[in-house]
């Protein structure tokens, strides 16, 4: 029982100062955020802080990873119980605007994040948490139709080729609402937008894999 305790407490002390960093991440951006601020809002020493963290990059990493995750739960949920997979992209498409129209999200994970964490890992953190989500839509999307009337289908290199693009464009159209003066009017136009992408590529998936100038493809 008294192991048990203390390992609670490193726990608390880390959520504390993460819990801490992201707010004043989020209220202040990363550059003018302190270490020593962090610690006197979360009430522990420097020392404690660079128990469970190498510095003020790592203590980002983690709060960046904490809105990320937010946001991929909030989309996980919208689109559960969905059968439809158009109905699912939709409700999907409205939660991932959703999520980045919230402060959090605008400032620690599109202003602040591609530049604290590099291109590089920044794209790794992002394919580790809305990439997984965004292939689960685009594939029940693309087999909507599957097989297609002309009897072919997509095969999983034009799949993933497919949730790349889309996912690709999701992420540009959202850093857009993010940063966007209004961004409820914004994400209701990337809402209109995608609306229509996606009605046309009903129809198209309707007429067939040769409609997409893919049949060959999904027959090597």
């Amino acid at each position: 029982m008294e192991n048990r305790r203390r390992q609670r407490w490193p726990d608390a002390t880390r959520r504390g100062l993460v819990d801490v960093a992201e707010q004043l991440f989020t209220q202040h951006g990363y550059a003018a955020t302190s270490l020593d601020a962090i610690v006197a809002g979360a009430d522990v020493t420097k020392g404690a802080l660079y128990h469970h963290f190498s510095g003020k990059r790592a203590i980002f990493e983690a709060a960046f990873e904490r809105v990320q995750s937010r946001a991929t739960s909030g989309i996980a949920q919208a689109i559960e119980g969905h059968q439809d997979p158009w109905d699912k992209a939709q409700a999907g498409l409205r939660a991932f605007l959703a999520a980045v129209q919230e402060p959090g999200y605008r400032q620690v994970v599109v202003s602040d994040g591609p530049s604290v964490l590099g291109h590089e890992r920044y794209r790794e953190q992002e394919e580790r948490s809305t990439y997984a989500i965004v292939d689960e839509i685009v594939r029940s999307v693309l087999t909507a139709e599957e097989p297609l009337r002309d009897g072919t289908g997509l095969d999983d290199a034009m799949l993933d080729t497919f949730t790349r693009i889309f996912f690709g464009a999701t992420s540009a159209a959202g850093g857009s609402v993010a940063v966007s003066d209004d961004p409820a009017a914004a994400a209701a136009r990337v809402d209109v937008a995608i609306g229509v992408i996606l009605a046309g590529l009903r129809g198209l998936l309707g007429e067939g894999a040769a409609a997409l100038d893919v049949g060959t493809t999904s027959r090597r």
